[in-house]
């Protein structure tokens, strides 16, 4: 239920704020034989630049923490993330986004369990939904920070010495989310639909309501649609 609500919302983000993006950005109409042409420019030199505004698709890897129970379990992870940036002005860009993510072949934390026995916490995929907003420090670069909801899949586990009773529970915690990195745009190294290809590297944490929680550190490719 949580993810097809996150789903919903992601979708609907997606379709709204593009299209108050492009109220508020669209110019007054000109009669096409007096309107001048012209390019977007940086706003320091005035040198043309590509706009940061349009859909993105962006692939994400790196280092995952995942830590409960007063300990945590490094893994390499992987996913996803699909946005919508808006430019404001010159040198403002902001957006809502969802994304996935998951430890490679999950992540799991077993301590000895209070009397005996041992307390198991996994982590499966975690998906989220947010907003990131950012400042272009240079035509190319974008420094940015978001945040918002995230939901994780998780399994608990007690196996109790002889005699005692065992449990297991299967269930999906929520939190929130937040983090920052940089994005580079390789707009003037590509031509056609290439030139939407960017770099990025960022720093996200998560906090979960059962008192576990997540960080990772990782880079991403992606392409931005115009």
């Amino acid at each position: 239920m949580c993810k097809s609500l996150m789903l919903s919302a992601a979708a609907l983000a997606l379709v709204a704020v593009p299209a108050l993006a492009q109220d508020m950005a669209a110019p007054p109409m000109q009669d096409a034989s007096t309107a001048p042409v012209s390019t977007p420019a940086n706003p320091v030199d005035g040198t043309a630049t590509a706009s940061l505004r349009g859909i993105r698709i962006e692939g994400n890897f790196g280092g995952d923490r995942f830590q409960s129970q007063g300990t945590h379990r490094d893994k390499f992870g992987y996913g996803a993330t699909l946005g919508f940036d808006g430019q404001i002005g010159d040198r403002f860009v902001v957006g809502p986004e969802a994304s996935y993510w998951r430890a490679n072949n999950y992540s799991e934390i077993c301590t000895p369990g209070t009397g005996g026995g041992t307390l198991c916490n996994k982590s499966f995929d975690e998906y989220s939904v947010g907003v990131r907003a950012g400042f272009l420090l240079a035509p190319q670069l974008l420094v940015f920070g978001k945040g918002g909801y995230v939901n994780n899949e998780q399994r608990k586990r007690y196996t109790a010495p002889l005699g005692q009773s065992s449990f297991y529970d299967h269930y999906g915690t929520d939190g929130y989310q937040f983090g920052g990195g940089a994005e580079f745009s390789l707009a003037n190294r590509f031509q056609g639909p290439l030139s939407g290809l960017y770099l990025s590297a960022q720093y996200i944490r998560d906090q979960y309501r059962d008192h576990t929680s997540r960080q990772r550190v990782m880079g991403g490719i992606g392409i931005r649609f115009r």
